[in-house]
This record gives C-alpha cells, sequence and structure tokens, in this order.
C-alpha cells in the first residue's frame, strides 16, 4: 500500500512543499527537486518516483518557494539552498517522519542544489538528472564544483544531446563514486526517451544503498 500527502513547509524563502509518495515499510527517503523552468511534472521526475516507489522507496517531489508563489523566474542558489535544506530536513523528522538512508536530487538546477546539500543533509547517495554542466554555448563556465560535492555514490542520467553537457562530455569530470548514464534526448526529455529513462532508473534502484 501507498500513501501519498503533500507536506507544507515554511523557509525563509516563504512557503515550500513536497508530494510524498510513501510505501508500506519503505526502505530509505529520496527527495528530488524541480528545474529552473518547469515543476515537479517533468517526465524523468515522474518516472524516477514511480520506479523508485515500486522498489520500496519513499519519494518526496519538491517544490521550491519561487515555484509555489508562482513565480515564472527561479530564484538564486543561495535561496534555493536555504529553502530546500529545511523543507528535506522537516521530512525526516517530527511524526510521520520519513526513513533514512536519505539519497538527495532533482533534474537541472535541482540537481546542482542536491549537490550543494548533500553534506550538510548527510546524503548517503545521489541521483542527479540532467545535471547542467555549463550554459549552453559556454563550455568554459563549466560547474564542474558543484558536481564534485556529489554524495558517494551517484547516479547522473544525461541526455545524449544535452546542450548543458551531454552525458559523454559529463563523464570526465565525474567525481569517484559517481557513475553517468547517457540517454537519448537534450536536457529536458521527450516522450520518446520515456523507455529508456525507466530502464536507467530501475538500474539506479537496483543499486541505492537502503
Amino acid at each position: 500500500m501507498t500513501t501519498e500527502r503533500v507536506h507544507e513547509v515554511d523557509t525563509p524563502a516563504g512557503p515550500g512543499r513536497a508530494r510524498v509518495c510513501r510505501p508500506a515499510r519503505a526502505r530509505g527517503t529520496v527527495a528530488l527537486g524541480h528545474g529552473a523552468g518547469g515543476g515537479v511534472g517533468a517526465l524523468d521526475l515522474t518516472l524516477a518516483r514511480d520506479v523508485l516507489v515500486a522498489h520500496g522507496w519513499a519519494v518526496a517531489l519538491v517544490e521550491q518557494p519561487w515555484l509555489v508563489a508562482g513565480r515564472r523566474v527561479a530564484a538564486r542558489p543561495p535561496t534555493l539552498d536555504a529553502a530546500w535544506v529545511p523543507i528535506v530536513e522537516s521530512l525526516l523528522t517530527g511524526r510521520g517522519r520519513l526513513p533514512r538512508p536519505l539519497v538527495v536530487g532533482g533534474r537541472s538546477a535541482g540537481a546542482r542544489v542536491a549537490c550543494r546539500t548533500a553534506a550538510t543533509l548527510g546524503a548517503a547517495a545521489g541521483l542527479l538528472l540532467s545535471f547542467p554542466l555549463h550554459p549552453p554555448g559556454r563550455p568554459d563556465r563549466l560547474r564542474a564544483d558543484e558536481l564534485a560535492l556529489a554524495p558517494d555514490p551517484s547516479w547522473v542520467i544525461q541526455g545524449s544531446t544535452d546542450p548543458f553537457g551531454s552525458g559523454t562530455e559529463l563523464a570526465p569530470y565525474a567525481p569517484p563514486g559517481t557513475r553517468v548514464i547517457e540517454v537519448t534526448g537534450r536536457h529536458g526529455f521527450p516522450a520518446s526517451s520515456a523507455q529508456q529513462l525507466r530502464e536507467a532508473l530501475r538500474a539506479v534502484a537496483g543499486m541505492l544503498p537502503g
């Protein structure tokens, strides 16, 4: 039996939200954040939720305060981090808390937030979807320093033609303990990538610590 609930949390940036799916006797918790250009309904996030819940994980899709407030422009990285940490911490404490180990991740900007805050949250692993290694057309502006903060172990699922950095381009910058899985697609995965994404996520689910 799987239960679903919406968990609202006050943060320094305003109210945030987590949409939680929890199977009976969850083996751990996966918290996933959305990108700067969309919400938690992105294909890779919804597939990750479905696959991981089926493998016994509680999954929280976290909505940043800027999105909850209906704004179209994402907040700056320090503001995103300051909101993400209390939202995730609230899921792991108090009545109805979700179990550890904690896996952190998300897509694009959400993956960056997860890397930057992994140590603070005591994350045991990471699941990074479409990590933006650099802005499109600017390979000189690398974010490898953020990727280096990913938990050990981590998995990156990256599009083969992602203008923010393909899987092949990103692989040399992956820190020890991080595996890169390249699937067909760009930064936002099309429906035609669903089967490859599902297979990649099933493989990751079988290797997560917990």
